[in-house]
């Protein structure tokens, strides 16, 4: 994929990546690097700092006269039990801003359904991945769950947010805190966008002893060298 950029939240993602794309490119000799035409980069944790760090790179990539063709939002995520294993790998039909809106006694209320302009709410909460993009990264990996990635900006932790966060969106398959921020990037610079996680823990009540970081970035490296 010419001209990709993959951004992550934090350096062991970007490693976990290069590492997989490094053994893809060639087995010897031993010390190859990272093929010339992909870019992987950590760009910090959350939606704002990722979307603002993506929007920087794009624009400058673009100002320089080499314009990135891709980018891809990759990391590890919690995944849905019941709806993706953990260890799995998944890839967004779509990326939604979980949280964006407002709470009422009645429950969520979405951004687009507080009677703001449309103007004001771009994409909304949701924006699709490029179903080109999208078709060449689940060829490549045909055993990835598809679905929506949700982006919340505080990680699900108890069983009813977990429960109403399933119940609001039956087709979310994991949640993560980057992908809609990479996505409003890509799509305000043109640019198809995609997003890619890994699985490291169910979503639910706070249990570190679940989580299976190893397992994650395993499975993230092993993504990568099926992706070149």
């Amino acid at each position: 994929m010419t001209g990709l950029l993959v951004v992550t939240a934090v350096p062991a993602e970007a490693e976990a990546i290069r590492a997989g794309l490094t053994a893809s490119a060639a087995p010897t000799p031993p010390d190859v690097t990272v093929p010339p035409d992909v870019t992987v980069l950590p760009v910090g944790v959350g939606p704002a700092v990722a979307g603002a760090a993506t929007a920087r790179l794009l624009a400058l990539a673009e100002a320089a006269g080499h314009p990135y063709r891709a980018v891809v939002s990759a990391g590890i995520a919690g995944g849905f039990v019941g709806r993706v294993a953990v260890g799995g790998t998944v890839l967004a039909d779509r990326s939604v801003a979980a949280d964006l809106g407002a709470e009422s006694p009645a429950g969520f209320i979405p951004v687009e359904d507080l009677g703001m302009p449309p103007e004001l709410l771009g994409g909304g909460r949701t924006v699709r991945a490029d179903p080109g993009l999208l078709a060449r990264l689940h060829a490549a990996l045909p055993g990835a769950t598809v679905g929506t990635v949700l982006t919340v900006s505080t990680v699900t932790g108890t069983a009813a947010s977990t429960a109403a966060l399933a119940e609001r969106h039956p087709d979310a398959v994991a949640e993560a805190m980057e992908g809609y921020g990479v996505a409003v990037a890509a799509a305000q610079a043109g640019v198809p966008f995609a997003e890619l996680r890994t699985v490291s823990n169910p979503i639910g009540p706070r249990d570190r002893s679940a989580w299976r970081m190893r397992e994650a970035f395993a499975a993230l490296t092993a993504a990568a060298a099926a992706l070149h």
